[in-house]
């Protein structure tokens, strides 16, 4: 059996060469140091490097030179802009070998092309050329390599340290999205609310004029006068006069009299408000102050819509926070009831704290919330039925 063999490609499976060598006719062109113009005939060509026949040209090892090769296809020629470096010269063969320097990705694929081409034995035509230099014949460049081409420390540090800024940011994001629907779902905010504190009102037991003795917010003891009253003798007398004493001349004189009296405080108590101003007449049964109860407890009333119900029920845990303070309260419902005692669409619940709370807060609005949390009773029902 006979086997053709290509004489013109050098096999050299003893040094494992990295590129094939191949016979490709080429002329050489470049300049030496001394400006002298060089030309000459390469002896072969592979896509490291190259050598061509040095007649009269003197080379040395290691020199560094530009140039180019020039290919004869068809009718077409086609050139090379080539930078290389002389790695060995064989004197008495007149052989130079050289090895190409920064050669571009372009120049690199159409010299593998006609290599390629030669070895396959077929015809170089314009449009292959073309079409290999179209197309893109590279990958890109891995930027982290193995071992001592990897990032150094200050490049990993930043690294970590924006993956490190990214999480967090996800985290917060997550978190926040999370908090949203928790409340969404499982968190119920009262309408309104506020500090409830029992109060005692004081009315005008005469019609006259009242005088404070207080100021708001002020503490008085039982027992203690709070204001003053001005009423006419004729008003202190009425229902104890007959009709003889009621002759105009005898009303005329006891209306111009006037009688004075003292509101008293019946317990220890705060004045809350003050709702007749001074000097302003009063009726008989009218409001004149409204106190607040020293040594009573204090307590939170909420309105809650009436959908919350199964929620604002007796018992349920609640926690408050009274505007004014830093950190929020507990406490746990003790009653509910519809507003104003008829159909509504509100809920009243009355909150029993679980710290006692100042009864100098009476009025102060709070936020009231309900957490229930979700709840898994549904699966322990079912368990139960089964038997579990």
């Amino acid at each position: 059996m006979n086997t053709a063999v290509n004489v013109n490609v050098v096999h050299e499976s003893e040094a494992q060469r990295q590129h094939a060598r191949v016979k490709l006719p080429a002329v050489l062109r470049y300049l030496t140091k001394n400006r002298e113009r060089i030309e000459a005939n390469t002896l072969d060509i592979s896509a490291g490097g190259f050598s061509f026949s040095a007649n009269n040209q003197s080379a040395q090892v290691g020199d560094f030179h530009k140039g180019r090769l020039q290919f004869r296809l068809d009718s077409l020629d086609l050139g090379i802009d080539i930078e290389f470096q002389v790695r060995s010269v064989d004197t008495e063969n007149a052989r130079v070998g050289c090895q190409f320097h920064n050669i571009k990705p372009r120049e690199l694929a159409t010299l593998r092309y006609l290599i390629s081409s030669f070895l396959g034995g077929e015809l170089v035509s314009t449009g292959d050329l073309l079409s290999t230099l179209q197309r893109e014949n590279f990958t890109k460049e891995r930027k982290n390599g193995a071992g001592n081409s990897g990032m150094g420390a200050l490049g990993r540090l930043k690294a970590v340290s924006f993956s490190l800024a990214i999480f967090l940011v996800g985290l917060a994001a997550f978190g926040f999205i999370f908090k949203s629907i928790y409340g969404m779902y499982f968190v119920t905010h009262a309408q309104s609310a506020l500090v409830n504190v029992q109060s005692l009102e004081v009315t005008m037991p005469r019609e006259g004029t009242v005088e404070s003795l207080f100021g708001p917010d002020a503490m008085v003891e039982k027992g203690a006068p709070i204001a003053t009253f001005s009423a006419s003798m004729l008003e202190m007398l009425k229902g104890h006069l007959d009709n003889e004493q009621l002759s105009p001349a005898n009303v005329e004189v006891l209306f111009g009299k006037q009688m004075k009296g003292t509101l008293t405080s019946p317990c220890n108590c705060k004045v809350a408000r003050q709702l007749v101003a001074d000097g302003q007449f009063a009726t008989k049964g009218d409001v004149i102050f409204e106190l607040v109860p020293q040594d009573t407890k204090a307590t939170v009333l909420a309105s809650f819509p009436y959908r919350d119900f199964s929620r604002a029920r007796p018992g349920s845990r609640a926690s408050f926070w009274v505007a004014g303070e830093d950190s929020p309260r507990y406490g746990t419902i003790v009653s509910s009831s519809l507003h104003q005692g008829g159909l509504s669409a509100d809920i009243r619940v009355l909150i029993e704290p679980e710290q006692s709370l100042d009864s100098r807060l009476a009025g102060q609005p709070v936020e009231v919330t309900l957490d229930r949390g979700p709840s898994f009773d549904w699966l322990f029902d079912k368990a139960v039925a089964k038997g579990l």
